[in-house]
């Protein structure tokens, strides 16, 4: 199936579904977690992220009913960054929540992961300073995966491979990357160990 849409209104996109599930079903839940990447003009980077959980029907809480459709957790976090991915601030907010003037009491929080770096140890770090009762589990969770945006920017921001650079990160980091398959074979043969 081709669709057009934003973000990508000016290409087409090929998408491959999953095969149809064998049996009925009723969706119950949607999580969507996005990650938007940009750069600033004063040399550092955001990368803005966002977690929602929306029920298909209504859903009874203590703090009050959430209509079908309605988010549960709407949640937001900014993490601004060096081109080190040094992270210099940190900004976490909440939309919806499901204890409101509670759970949002926590943004401020997440500002003691600044220093620390986006690229080496952070989810370490970020479970240890924020994990459990030390932070929101939502946003702590959304901002483990901030990383791996993180890289994607950064890689569609120069040539995939430099004359005499050094390993490209992504080798030996996946099945299909490892050092010794064909496709590296083909694609990066001065990176490939494999048998020739």
């Amino acid at each position: 199936m081709y669709c057009v849409g934003p973000p990508f209104s000016n290409r087409l996109r090929f998408e491959m579904p999953l095969p149809s599930s064998p049996a009925n079903r009723t969706r119950l839940h949607t999580r969507r977690l996005t990650f938007d990447c940009f750069q600033r003009s004063d040399r550092l980077f955001d990368i803005e992220c966002h977690l929602s959980d929306v029920k298909d029907h209504d859903f009874p809480l203590l703090t009050g009913k959430r209509s079908a459709g309605d988010p549960v957790h709407d949640m937001w976090a900014r993490v601004t960054i060096d081109r080190d991915m040094m992270i210099v601030d940190i900004d976490v907010s909440f939309d919806a929540m499901p204890y409101p003037g509670a759970c949002d009491q926590i943004r401020t929080a997440y500002r003691k992961l600044i220093g620390q770096s986006l690229l080496r140890g952070f989810r370490q770090r970020l479970h240890e300073a924020m994990g459990g009762v030390h932070g929101c589990t939502h946003v702590t969770e959304m901002l483990a995966v901030a990383p791996t945006p993180a890289i994607q920017m950064f890689a569609g921001l120069s040539r995939e491979v430099e004359a005499g650079s050094a390993k490209p990160f992504q080798l030996d980091r996946c099945h299909t990357l490892e050092t010794t398959t064909d496709t590296v074979s083909r694609y990066y043969p001065q990176w490939y160990r494999g048998v020739a």
